[in-house]
């Protein structure tokens, strides 16, 4: 629409003046159609608004139906096509936050207290105030020689292809005014990323985008010319993504454009499909090697590796790696089964992988039973979009939290669900140029920046009223559920956490023994006898 908009408006012009020549009477028409092509005119050039910019005039239609539906509709639940609950509440609080307006609410809770399901937190008669700045979290383990400051919250992985590279350079440049991290994905480094001046998280996937030879294969040198950038801080091996885990990733073909192919090095006209699995080593032990690799090439950078917990024992049995090698990564970021895509079959989507909750805790209660959690963070992925969601988290064993759908609605997402049709209407996810004009990196960075910082206020509101100081005093205790009509319980009641160095003894807690039997440093597979 954007493309032929102004030849419209040039079109129209013409045809009324002739037409006026001929029935003069007709130029009353202008009193209609001239008001209505300068708002054409005006929304061709505005920058707040991608879908006015990119259909002027027609996209008026959308903010004229969210006016007249009857206000009580945004408090319901919702499904999209794919018939996955959403809440429209949640999306309306990210637009404010992120255009920073008010978030408040009128009328008390839109929630039944008395649902089972319902969760909260208590809070305290001597609530404290604590500053966003004094929340930052060090991510670096005793091999690291270049640690970095995190936020407790930062951008998940998204990579150049599945975004255009102007989601990509407003992510980065928020990333640089908000003063967090934002993660690449495995789409590789590409000079959108370097030229929004942020810190980044560079994601190495299956199919090493940015560090790969010809054919695929892991590159030393590639690694290291691209680990050793100035904006790069930490590097990320990705093993699975929660939305498809077991599945490579994918970029269709009908978003590879020439510049997206020369950066992954791959092939135009075909759709890009990650291996399902790393060529780069095959056991436990070879993974603790090659992560102790990209830390030295990196120039001793933090580096860990991102997964969705699936069968228990090949994490235990990544453990048992770092026992045995002595390696252990910086930090590990757990994705959840119910984490975002732009494109996956929908069987994984829906079936596929552990969610994040459970997910959260196994890894906490793992790293903490080989007494390897102290030099090891762990980051939360996965629908993280408020402040309780944040504090829900890190009680359950994060250290700091990582947000792709949040982000995404910052930089005006208004979920068409095309982000695999290269026809995203607002310009987030497609390499079509005329929709990706609609999104102005210079005005979208800033409701990025935004939406961090009010999320951070809301932790740290949250936190105070609760009577703590320090994230690292959040505990599972903390968070309450209605688990019957007449029953409350604590998450520390509602789930095991097993003691510190339980699985270095030789009675290891019930609930481990058979996945901690099945698990080896050798190799990854089990015996399916015992499984």
């Amino acid at each position: 629409m954007r493309r032929y908009f102004i030849l419209f408006v040039i079109a129209i012009f013409i045809f009324t003046i002739i037409f006026a020549l001929y029935y003069p009477t007709a130029l009353w028409s202008l009193t209609v159609l001239g008001p209505l092509l300068l708002l054409g005119l005006y929304d061709y050039i505005q920058r707040q608004h991608a879908v006015l910019r990119n259909f002027p005039l027609i996209g008026h239609f959308r903010y004229l139906f969210e006016a007249i539906r009857p206000e009580i509709s945004q408090y319901f639940i919702e499904s999209d096509t794919s018939g996955r609950p959403f809440n429209r509440v949640e999306r309306s609080l990210i637009y404010q936050r992120a255009k920073k307006v008010r978030d408040t609410m009128p009328f008390g809770t839109q929630l039944d207290v008395y649902e089972v399901g319902y969760e909260w937190i208590n809070h305290s008669i001597r609530p404290v105030h604590i500053a966003d700045q004094d929340l930052r979290v060090t991510v670096g383990g005793p091999d690291c020689q270049q640690p970095y400051s995190t936020s407790r919250l930062n951008i998940s992985a998204m990579s150049f292809g599945s975004l255009s590279k102007n989601a990509v350079l407003a992510l980065s440049q928020g990333a640089r005014m908000g003063n967090f991290i934002h993660n690449t994905g495995e789409g590789g480094l590409s000079p959108y990323h370097l030229q929004g001046g942020g810190d980044l998280t560079w994601q190495i996937g299956t199919g090493y985008f940015g560090c790969r030879t010809r054919d695929g294969a892991f590159s030393p040198e590639a690694f290291a010319k691209n680990a050793t950038h100035p904006n790069v801080k930490m590097i990320e091996l990705k093993l699975s993504q929660g939305a498809k885990p077991g599945h490579g990733g994918i970029l269709p073909a009908a978003k590879l454009t020439r510049e997206i192919a020369d950066i992954r090095l791959v092939e135009m006209g075909k759709d890009v499909l990650s291996p399902p699995g790393h060529s780069a080593f095959s056991t436990p032990i070879e993974m603790m090697q090659f992560i102790a690799k990209l830390r030295a090439l990196s120039g001793g950078k933090p580096v860990g590796f991102k997964l969705c917990i699936g069968k228990r024992w090949e994490f235990i049995a990544i453990c048992k790696a770092m026992l045995q090698t002595g390696i252990t990564p910086d930090f590990i970021t757990v994705d959840g089964g119910e984490g975002g895509t732009g494109a996956a079959p929908v069987e994984f989507s829906d079936h596929v992988g552990g969610p994040l909750q459970e997910g959260l805790i196994f890894v906490h209660n793992a790293l903490t039973g080989f007494n390897l959690r102290e030099q090891i963070r762990v980051f939360a992925s996965g629908k993280v979009t408020d402040g309780f969601g944040m504090i829900k988290r890190l009680a359950l064993g994060a250290d700091a939290c990582n947000s792709a759908r949040g982000m995404m609605l910052a930089l005006g997402c208004i979920q068409a669900l095309r982000c695999n049709s290269n026809r995203c209407p607002v310009g987030v996810t497609t390499q079509n140029p005329q929709l990706v004009a609609g999104l102005v990196p210079a005005d979208k960075n800033r409701r990025v920046a935004h939406f961090h910082r009010e999320m951070m206020e809301s932790f740290c509101e949250l936190l105070g009223a609760m009577g703590i100081s320090d994230p690292a005093q959040l505990r599972p205790r903390h968070i309450l559920r209605r688990t019957g009509p007449n029953e409350i319980r604590h998450y520390g009641e509602i789930y095991e956490f097993i003691a510190p160095g339980s699985l270095l003894q030789e009675d290891v807690p019930v609930s481990f023994q058979k996945a901690f039997r099945a698990a080896s440093a050798e190799r990854f597979a089990s015996d399916w006898k015992t499984n």
